[in-house]
């Protein structure tokens, strides 16, 4: 028998195959752990350290695609660069598996399984594993690549048509410098997308510079995104580079670019045809060599017909146009996005929550979610706050409906939206309107406040009641 070194996670929905593989890899292995979805897998990996992984690859019943255990091969990889991950399928998910070992995937088991040849296969992904960490028996040198922000992060792309199509043209203009627009509801994630392409492209090892458009005031426009010399006005002291320059070499990403002025349209248009800048108060033109990606909520087409919009830049902005879809138009993202939620926000406030009960589930794949991700992502982190479940327990658990405290027909939201204040609706969505409000108005609080019919004062007060 093989000595007994080496940690595995077992990372597998039925609870049946985590207790047989918990009695049968302790012969092989000094520590084994199961966890029942990959809620808490970034958690887990940070502190449990194993040298293993053995990934089912699906999750949620309704869903056997296996992309779930595709993903998630994806993120173990990215996250801990040396752990080894073997892939746990059913005879009608082999073509998937031996997609995921190209993906970078050790091996893969079939259920049901052999005893001796699923311990020789996991023996031999630990041998490796180590190899590469350079372990002993007792070390402790997993190479982690900052994996609760990465993940916190990274894109999901989920299941859905609509997102399967963005990433396969994600992956293929990535690579490439082509200048990239994208479009979608408040909250589906265009900030993340862009880091996305940034990630993988050629660019990757440079800064990525993102600038809320719409936030900054147009007297210093230029100056913020252009920079100026020292004595170009009263408080330039010094020389200060913009936002092109400081993303040279990498990405500028311009979020809420329909937010732009008109008049100050024609600036930024110079700047992107010409790829240089002049500082206010200079006279040299200084080139940057910038990918630029574009995002905004707004219909630029029907801006340009309202004469608001630039057409000669709208076009300059557009190579490729990606669209997001809003949340409801990707309800079999839903619940493992929250899932993935519980596992952050778990980790953050110290709480032993794995996933989600039945009526959990269908409440969230009920809900409105006018506020697309960003709304789920508040309304799973309330959850996690506000559960019953005490810290001491040693057996975690999982959020149901009455811990979730959200609306899921999306009334409250619908009538604060109708009426654009905030005493349409009780407190329970107040913090949410007021952040949402803050989002929209690109931080300015005389536009916020207007936005929900409250004075500054009282928005001060809210914002400072909320810690935002």
């Amino acid at each position: 028998m093989a000595s007994k070194k080496g940690k595995i996670l077992i990372v597998d929905d039925n609870a049946g195959i985590r207790q047989a593989l918990k009695i049968l890899l302790p012969m092989s292995f000094e520590a084994v752990e199961a966890i029942p979805s990959p809620a808490t897998l970034v958690a887990t990996l940070e502190r449990f350290r194993p040298d293993v992984v053995l990934l089912d690859m699906n999750f949620n019943t309704s869903i056997n695609t296996g992309n779930e255990g595709l993903f998630w091969a994806g993120e173990i990889k990215k996250m801990a660069p040396d752990v080894e991950v073997v892939l746990f399928t059913a005879y009608a998910d082999i073509q998937l598996a031996v997609e995921g070992m190209k993906r970078g995937a050790f091996d893969f088991i079939v259920k049901p399984w052999d005893n001796e040849k699923l311990v020789a296969t996991l023996t031999a992904a630990r041998d490796k594993a180590r190899k590469a960490m350079g372990r002993d028996s007792s070390a402790s040198g997993l190479r982690m690549t900052g994996c609760a922000e990465r993940s916190e992060a990274s894109m999901f792309w989920g299941t859905s048509k609509p997102m399967a199509a963005i990433q396969k043209t994600v992956q293929k203009i990535a690579p490439t410098d082509a200048t990239v627009l994208i479009t979608g509801e408040n909250g589906t994630g265009k900030d993340v997308l862009a880091r996305e392409i940034h990630a993988r492209s050629l660019r990757s090892g440079k800064p990525m510079v993102a600038v809320d458009a719409g936030a900054i005031t147009e007297t210093l426009f230029e100056s913020e995104l252009f920079g100026h010399v020292k004595g170009a006005f009263t408080d330039a002291h010094t020389d200060h580079a913009g936002k092109f320059e400081q993303a040279d070499g990498g990405t500028l990403f311009l979020d809420e670019i329909g937010n732009i002025p008109l008049h100050l349209q024609a600036k930024l248009l110079r700047a992107i045809q010409s790829r240089s800048i002049v500082r206010v108060g200079g006279s040299q033109a200084i080139p940057v060599n910038i990918r630029l990606i574009c995002a905004t909520n707004m219909d630029l087409e029907q801006l340009i017909r309202e004469g608001r919009f630039r057409e000669d830049l709208y076009y300059r902005i557009n190579t490729v146009h990606i669209a997001l879809p809003a949340l409801r138009e990707r309800r079999e993202d839903i619940v493992p996005l929250a899932e993935r939620f519980i596992g952050q926000f778990a980790q953050k406030y110290h709480r032993p929550l794995t996933g989600l009960d039945d009526s959990a589930k269908a409440v969230l794949e009920g809900g409105r979610w006018s506020g697309n991700i960003r709304e789920l992502q508040n309304v799973i982190e309330k959850a996690v706050i506000l559960s019953d479940s005490p810290v001491i327990l040693s057996e975690a658990k999982n959020l149901t409906a009455k811990d979730l405290q959200t609306d899921p027909s999306g009334s409250a939201l619908k009538a604060a939206a109708g009426t654009g204040t905030l005493r349409a609706v009780g407190e329970a969505e107040e913090e949410r309107l007021v952040r949402d409000a803050m989002e929209r108005s690109g931080g300015n609080i005389s536009a916020a406040a207007k936005r929900l019919g409250v004075s500054r004062p009282t928005l001060y007060a809210k914002l400072k009641k909320y810690g935002l």
